[in-house]
Order: C-alpha cells, then sequence, then structure tokens
C-alpha cells in the first residue's frame, strides 16, 4: 500500500480538549512529513492548525482522518465528494464501531498508517430515495441505516413493504430499519436485528421496531434487493401521526400518506483504512465487551 501525504482532517464539533488532542495529531502527520489540510468549520481558527491549508469540498487528498466517534464518521461520509479516498477514525473515547485507533493510541499506531501498513475495508452504502406524487422527493446516503418511523405521536403506522417488485409485508409497527452490514451494529440491533460480518456487502437487513404481530421478524436480504416502503395513513387513526425518514441518525425528510422510500446498494462504497491484524469479530468482543 502507498504512503499517504495529502491528509485531510475533521473533527467532532465540541470536541473536548480538541486543542491538546488535534495538537499531538497534527504533530504526528507533520513528523511523517504529510501535507495537512484542515475542516475550515471546524478546526481552521485553532491555534495549532495554524500553516495548514482549508479543506474545499473538492480538494485533493490521500485519507481523511476523523477524530471523533461513529456519528462524526457518519457525519464526515455525508460530505465526502470523493469515495475513492479512505477514511481513518480517531475515536474520542465512546463506543465506536467505525473507529480504528483510540485517541491514547495514537502516538504509535498512526504513524505506521500513514507509511502504507495498513489495510483498506470496504464497506457498502444504501441509495435512499423518497418518492412523492411520482417524483423524486430526496436522494442521499446512508451508511448506516435508513429508518422510516412514527414521530410526535406514539402510535403504530403501517408500511407497505415490497421487495424486487413482490409484496413482502405490511409492517403495522413504530417504524422500520433498512440496514446496511455496517448499520446491523447500530440502531438495528438494539431493535433486535442480526449482527450480520461487514465481508457480505451485498445484504440489505429489515428490522421492523416494535412490530403489533409477532411473526414480523428481522429479514436479511440480498444486496441487490431493490426494497420500497409506502407509507400508508388511511386509516383514520393514523391520519394524525407524523412519519419521518431519518439517514444515519443525522438528516430527516417528513414524510406523507402516499409517499414511497426506496433503497438500493448504492454502486460506490466506502473505505476505511485498518490494522491489518485487527478482525471483526475481535472489534465485537471488544466493542460488545463479550467475556467480560
Amino acid at each position: 500500500m502507498a504512503k499517504f501525504r495529502r491528509i485531510g482532517l475533521t473533527v467532532k464539533s465540541g470536541f473536548d480538549h480538541k486543542d491538546e488532542a488535534i495538537a499531538n495529531v497534527l504533530d504526528i502527520l507533520h513528523n511523517e512529513g504529510c501535507t495537512i489540510f484542515v475542516d475550515p468549520k471546524r478546526i481552521h481558527d485553532l491555534p495549532c492548525a495554524r500553516g495548514c491549508g482549508p479543506m474545499e469540498p473538492d480538494q485533493k487528498i490521500d485519507l481523511l482522518l476523523v477524530m471523533g466517534g461513529d456519528g462524526t464518521v457518519l457525519r464526515s461520509v455525508r460530505e465526502m465528494q470523493d469515495f475513492s479516498v479512505p477514511v481513518l477514525s480517531v475515536n474520542r473515547g465512546t463506543l465506536g464501531f467505525l473507529a480504528e485507533i483510540e485517541l491514547a493510541e495514537a502516538d504509535h499506531i498512526l504513524p505506521s498508517l500513514l507509511r502504507g501498513e495498513g489495510t483498506v475495508d470496504e464497506r457498502s452504502l444504501l441509495t435512499v430515495e423518497t418518492i412523492r406524487n411520482d417524483a423524486s422527493l430526496f436522494t442521499g446516503h446512508a451508511l448506516n441505516e435508513a429508518v422510516i418511523a412514527q414521530g410526535t405521536i406514539a402510535r403504530l403506522i403501517d408500511l407497505e413493504t415490497v421487495v424486487n417488485g413482490e409484496p413482502l409485508t405490511t409492517y403495522r409497527a413504530d417504524g422500520l430499519i433498512i440496514a446496511t452490514p455496517t448499520g446491523s451494529t447500530a440502531y438495528s440491533l438494539a431493535a433486535g436485528g442480526p449482527i450480520v460480518h461487514p465481508s457480505f456487502k451485498s445484504a440489505l437487513i429489515l428490522t421492523p421496531i416494535n412490530p403489533y404481530s409477532f411473526s414480523q421478524k428481522p429479514v436479511v436480504l440480498s444486496g441487490d434487493s431493490a426494497i420500497e416502503v409506502g407509507i400508508n395513513m388511511k386509516i383514520r387513526k393514523f391520519a394524525d401521526v407524523d412519519v419521518n425518514l431519518t439517514i444515519d441518525g443525522q438528516m430527516y425528510v417528513p414524510l406523507q400518506d402516499g409517499d414511497q422510500v426506496r433503497c438500493t446498494t448504492a454502486k460506490h462504497t466506502v473505505k476505511f483504512l485498518r490494522r491489518k491484524q485487527d478482525t471483526f469479530l475481535r472489534t465485537l468482543r471488544t466493542k460488545l465487551k463479550w467475556g467480560e
């Protein structure tokens, strides 16, 4: 693997002790001879970032370094313009399935990764589209999941679900999660969904949220499946329920009766820089504290 020399750096908004932590990482990058471009919205005004260029949307970089938790990674992926650029996450200390390095490990692990001694782990994305009156209302991408759920009033909603043109079921539930294998350890897991190894890039997971029927269980589908979910609010008692589409817990689109949400596996993937010795099973043991 080639060395990484042009590095983009972004951080979690409101990063605790960010001057000290960012200064430490910047020192490592400088010592490795890297050219550094920093997120102008979150870092550029810090004293430790003086001399670093701003990371513009079309900036040519070899690696995107993200300091924060999974939420920061999800935001960074959503803002990416070039999906060929690998992402390396430095965790700030909370549970993070997408993080590769803990902040305390950066001094001795980050240099070796910058020298090309890691491996690239590709993860699938969802393409999510909302259709209203036969017109596209919204199109976006999700690394973890798309969630269709009721909003302000705690009532069940009807979600008519079709896979590859064939009716699957109508979920009467609080909502429905459409997850990638990466997202199988996030909201879907909390809702009772299965953990799917990320090597199964061609997989989609349907996990209902508190379904009324005990027979409606999570379903794992082929990644080449086309999923359509219709919002049915014609039943009178559902008419005043707010329904929203949420992408990776960060973006939402209000939905109306008759709207359709279409989910497919995206053509491109997200690339994460990993240590060669790390495995998904080790991550599960560490993050979920199995055996402790």
